[in-house]
């Protein structure tokens, strides 16, 4: 049995849409109070709506992670509403396609901006309010694409998912001392609004290669993270945990057939 995490303090980034609003619904249900931020004070309002009557709170802040000054005001601002926070869900992340060939300066410091220099100014901003809470927990939202596998037109995303893994790995030793675990959740392909813009040929292809026969749920990441979350994985950190249907498993699709 779990102890309750009823009243604790979260924030997720890019909690407004896809995995991130998942984790933000799945820690709300559990009683935690949670800090969304995005940069479309449109979407984080509809996810404020949409996750109303939870038995944790849910409110919004816009702001982009990509700017140090954006992630001490929302630390700030879950501190002020919530008294305090336990956890920091880094989430935010963009995954724009571009081929080797063609990628730019610009691709490159967009991706690296928002998903690895994102996930460590968020961490940084939160420090002492986690270092107080006697129970800090970071959770980050990384990938199977570039830690474990590759994907045509996303080798600067692939880059910066595994740049959070090393940077996970020694913010978990500097961090232990202040009692904050520092883990990664690494989805497979998870049904998102950004997974539906693929189209639904890519869906089914993809599908087709999975042991367990289908696409995750944002659900499936919120539970790993809220796992994550619990006084019961306290000794648990430098982590990652893939979460994927068995994606990466067979070593090629002629595994699969005789299933």
């Amino acid at each position: 049995m779990f102890n309750s995490l009823q009243g604790r303090s979260a924030i997720v980034t890019g909690g407004s849409k896809g995995i991130g609003r998942g984790i933000a619904e799945t820690l709300a249900g559990a009683g935690i109070n949670v800090v969304i931020s995005g940069r479309s004070q449109a979407d984080l309002d509809a996810a404020v709506a949409d996750l109303s009557g939870l038995s944790g709170n849910v409110t919004a802040v816009a702001a982009d992670v990509t700017s140090p000054e954006d992630c001490r005001r929302v630390v700030a601002t879950a501190v002020e509403r919530n008294g305090g926070l336990d956890i920091v869900c880094a989430n935010a992340g963009i995954f724009p396609s571009g081929r080797l060939q063609d990628l730019t300066p610009d691709d490159l410091e967009q991706v690296m901006g928002v998903n690895f220099k994102g996930t460590v100014y968020i961490v940084q901003a939160a420090l002492e309010p986690l270092a107080a809470s006697g129970h800090g927990r970071v959770i980050i939202t990384s990938s199977i694409t570039g830690p474990i596998t590759g994907y045509p037109g996303w080798s600067h995303y692939g880059a910066s998912k595994a740049a959070q893994l090393g940077f996970l790995r020694t913010a978990a030793i500097e961090l232990a001392p202040k009692k904050i675990t520092v883990n990664a959740v690494l989805p497979g392909n998870i049904i998102t609004e950004g997974m539906l813009e693929m189209g639904q040929a890519y869906i089914d292809q993809t599908a087709a290669v999975i042991p367990a026969g289908k696409l995750g749920t944002v659900a499936d990441i919120g539970n790993a993270a809220l796992f994550f979350a619990t006084d019961e994985a306290a000794y648990i950190t430098g982590q990652s945990l893939v979460v994927d249907g068995g994606q990466i498993l067979p070593e090629s699709p002629e595994a699969l057939a005789d299933l």
